[in-house]
């Protein structure tokens, strides 16, 4: 996966078991697919490892997250960043329409928050 404002270039791993984030970016198992209808949900380190999403809270509404998968390179676009309580399991709720849902934990060096950015499909 890449988020080209913010520098990120990993592959994306299946889980989200810390042994999982250690290395990089990892996928909720059972959530949607990259290209896929419904909720791709990754999370991902802000400070230790790699700190692959520890710009995060740079990205804006319309900038670019891409995943290059086995059926070809799938874009989403930014819609809006917040801030949720460690418990907002809904962030990983499914959804109708192909989106995605980035997220880390916040600020940065806590574990007090997380940070999650939405994401919907590139048209």
């Amino acid at each position: 996966m890449s988020i080209p404002k913010i520098g990120v270039n990993a592959p994306l791993l299946e889980g989200i078991r810390l042994t999982t984030l250690d290395r990089g970016p990892g996928h909720w198992p059972g959530t949607a697919m990259p290209g896929e209808v419904g909720n791709v949900v990754v999370a991902g380190h802000r400070t230790s490892h790699q700190a692959d999403f520890r710009h995060l809270d740079q990205l804006v509404p319309g900038d670019d997250v891409v995943f290059n998968t086995e059926a070809g390179v799938i874009t989403y676009k930014v819609t809006g960043t917040q801030i949720v309580q460690p418990d907002a399991i809904w962030i990983v709720d499914p959804t109708a329409t192909p989106t995605a849902t980035l997220f880390a934990c916040h600020p940065l060096g806590s574990t007090a928050q997380r940070i999650v950015v939405n994401l919907k499909l590139a048209s």
